[in-house]
């Protein structure tokens, strides 16, 4: 037969016995260890009258400390645990410029200059190679009047996102090279200082994702060879991006739209959103990693560096809808286990046993439950 010891009358009346220093953690911890700091009230005088502050039903609870405290408040809300990673601070995109023209190269942009569609991003033989936007098809064919393909959609959108045209002119999903893409091309080519034929030949033109490309790295000279199918240039989008290499084992915590902050190389921090999450895997010395890419809030925060080392706070986990208190206000128990002091209308302070979740370490708080703890309740905080 077995036997279940029921506590005395005198175990159950003894009162806990706040610790003069934290007992063992003995909470739920979702997301990377955080610095947690625990605030130990001298409870000089204190009467506590909770036999075990984590049974359903606290005794009566009291508690009054001579200690300096504040005051703060049970919130109800959403708490987030973080990561932080290593990133880099960039540009979004990586696009190779492949010349298709014959000639002498007779300018060149320089590394970090931008230039937007419908400028000029290189001259051969003294002639523009002009910008255009558009990633259906590379220009593989000379368009003239009465051309159909993808290649003169994108040529049509281009005119209209230009205003050489309106959409009522040119319907920019349109693949018919019209009327209308002639006379519109050929404004565009007296403007860049081409002869203004009406006609796009191979070569005068680049294609190329983005409104506005920021120079990367130049693969040719100025007076060199152009040859067809030459690399010219590495450009990418001027769209700020940062870059983490993530552990493959931390895809799955990590998702679209998940919000970061981003710490600069000058100390200062901003906000940012996870835009992608990589699903291909690659070895990076000892590491199996995926990329995991950011988008900053707001762009002009993050300054002009490019490949700038950052640090990234990644939410790794959330709750919604929980109680919360600042991590400074639990109290751990000589039993073990943790207690918020309440300090009640009448100014009478009562310890409530708690149980700790999500620690969101941004915030300076954490997730508790416990019977009798109630949103809006005031609760005692060390002032110093």
């Amino acid at each position: 037969m077995s036997a279940t010891q029921t506590p005395t009358e005198d175990e159950e009346a003894s009162p806990p016995e706040r610790q003069s220093a934290p007992p063992p953690a003995r909470r739920k911890r979702r997301g990377l260890t955080a610095l947690v700091v625990v605030a130990v009230v001298v409870a000089a005088g204190a009467g506590v009258v909770v036999a075990d502050p984590f049974q359903d039903t606290a005794k009566d609870a009291s508690a009054k400390t001579t200690a300096r405290t504040g005051l703060a408040k049970v919130t109800q809300g959403t708490l987030s645990a973080r990561t932080l990673e290593n990133g880099t601070l960039g540009y979004a995109g990586s696009y190779d410029v492949v010349n298709n023209t014959k000639g002498t190269i007779t300018e060149l942009p320089a590394v970090g200059d931008v230039i937007g569609q419908g400028h000029v991003l290189y001259r051969v033989d003294g002639k523009p190679v002009v910008l255009l936007q558009g990633a259906a098809a590379p220009v593989y064919r000379d368009l003239a009047y009465g051309a159909e393909g993808a290649d003169v959609r994108q040529l049509n959108a281009a005119l209209v996102t230009l205003k050489y045209a309106t959409k009522a002119q040119i319907d920019p999903d349109s693949d018919y090279f019209s009327m209308q893409t002639f006379y519109a091309l050929k404004e565009l080519q007296e403007d860049v200082g081409l002869k203004a034929s009406g006609e796009l030949p191979v070569g005068q033109a680049v294609f190329l994702p983005a409104e506005e490309i920021r120079v990367i790295k130049t693969g040719a000279v100025r007076g060199g060879p152009a040859g067809q199918g030459q690399n010219i240039l590495q450009v990418s989008s001027t769209r700020r991006q940062v870059t983490v290499q993530l552990n493959a084992s931390q895809q799955t915590g990590v998702a679209v739209g998940d919000k970061v902050t981003i710490t600069l190389p000058n100390g200062k921090t901003t906000a940012g959103e996870v835009s992608s999450v990589g699903k291909v895997a690659k070895q990076v010395e000892d590491k199996t990693t995926i990329e995991v890419q950011i988008k900053p809030k707001d762009p002009k925060a993050t300054g002009g560096l490019d490949q700038a080392p950052v640090q990234v706070a990644i939410v790794s986990d959330t709750v919604k809808d929980v109680l919360s208190v600042p991590v400074n206000a639990l109290l751990a128990l000589a039993g073990g286990g943790y207690a918020v002091e309440v300090v009640e209308s009448g100014g009478k302070h009562k310890l409530i046993a708690v149980r700790t979740g999500l620690f969101d370490d941004s915030e300076g708080k954490v997730e508790v439950s416990g019977a009798g703890l109630a949103v809006g309740q005031k609760i005692a905080v060390p002032t110093s």
